[in-house]
Parts: C-alpha cells; sequence; structure tokens
C-alpha cells in the first residue's frame, strides 16, 4: 500500500475515531505512518484529503447498509413482516455500524461548506431514493416511475434520518423496529388525516 492510500486510510480512521472538526493533519499523519509532506503531495491539502476520507466513507456505509439489508439474521423469521424485517435491518446496522453512520451526518454537515461533497452527497441522496423505493417495491430501479422515487423512496429516507437521530442520541430510549412500523402504520390508519386538518382549529 503507497503513501496515497495509508493517508486515506488514516483520515478515514481519524474520522472516525475524532470526527472531522477534531481531526488534525498530525492526527492523520500518526495514524497513516507517513509524514506532513506526503498529504501536500498527494491530495494537495488536509482538506481535500477530509473530503476525500468523508466519500470514502459514504461508500462504506452505502455498502454496509445494502449488507444489512439483504442479509438475514440468523435469528429471523422468515414469515415476519416484510416492513418489521426492513427496520430490524436498519436499527442492527445503525448498531453494528455506528462509526460509519455518524461519518455520514458530519459529511453532510461539513457539505454545506463544501461544494464538491455536497454534489457527491446530492447524487448518493437521489440513488436512496431510488433504492429504497425499489426495495419497498419490489421493481427494479430501472423501471420505477420518477413519482414512486419521489414519494415513497423520498419519505423512507426521511424517516431512516428520523430514527438514525435517536439511536444515534439515545439508544436506550430509541424507537424498535416494532415501534416504528406501529408508528408508520398509525399515520396510514382511518382518521389521521381529519385529526391533522383539526390541529390548530
Amino acid at each position: 500500500m503507497g503513501h496515497r492510500e495509508e493517508l486515506l486510510r488514516g483520515a478515514k480512521k481519524a474520522l472516525m475515531e475524532k470526527g472531522y472538526a477534531r481531526t488534525t493533519a498530525r492526527d492523520v499523519v500518526a495514524l497513516s505512518g507517513t509524514n506532513l509532506g506526503s498529504i501536500g503531495y498527494h491530495y494537495g491539502s488536509t482538506e481535500a484529503l477530509m473530503t476525500a476520507a468523508m466519500l470514502s466513507a459514504i461508500e462504506e456505509w452505502g455498502d454496509a447498509l445494502g449488507r444489512a439489508l439483504g442479509t438475514p439474521d440468523p435469528d429471523e423469521d422468515d414469515t415476519a413482516d416484510p416492513m418489521l424485517r426492513f427496520w430490524r435491518r436498519v436499527i442492527r446496522s445503525i448498531q453494528a455500524d455506528r462509526q460509519l453512520w455518524l461519518a455520514s451526518i458530519e459529511a453532510m454537515l461539513q457539505a454545506e461548506h463544501n461544494p464538491a461533497l455536497r454534489e457527491q452527497m446530492a447524487g448518493g441522496m437521489q440513488a436512496g431514493r431510488s433504492g429504497m423505493a425499489a426495495l419497498l417495491t419490489g421493481i427494479p430501479e430501472d423501471r420505477i416511475d420518477a413519482e414512486t422515487v419521489r414519494s415513497l423512496g423520498s419519505v423512507q429516507m426521511a424517516l431512516m434520518s428520523g430514527v438514525l437521530t435517536q439511536w444515534l442520541t439515545d439508544p436506550a430510549s430509541a424507537p424498535s423496529a416494532e415501534e416504528v412500523v406501529a408508528g408508520i402504520r398509525a399515520l396510514g390508519g382511518p382518521g389521521f388525516g381529519q385529526q391533522v386538518a383539526g390541529v390548530g382549529e
């Protein structure tokens, strides 16, 4: 493995352990076994290196989520409700890959000040909507219509973000898969529209 790869590995490790804001060039050097000059030579700046590290971490997060959603738990009941299976796998991934999920949130915050990172994340967001819609409907991504991606895919991404925030902030009281599913079904239940319409009257 060359210095460029070692630097990226060290930067990703620093991102997971210390976060973007607290990581210094010296931290990356210490974790990669390289030298400060290597950062400028291979990446131009520490910021560019950390951007590359965040993009790589996001790719790893996507891969980890994909594996989690596609891999049944050994104790999982194959006859269980598909929605319940889905949320059990999402929560299992949050627990198992906590640092990757945290890195994805940190990358989102940094993207506000980093156009290149923001562009990459916007593309990933669109792919996420499409992937979620395909997963939930069973329709291949290349055949699913734009309206379903924009509605079902977007809402599923929003739900995942909210559940993720609760699990990362306060796992002791975060909702279980069963509670998430019960809440989703309550939102779609009879009378909910009338209740919302009556708020504030």
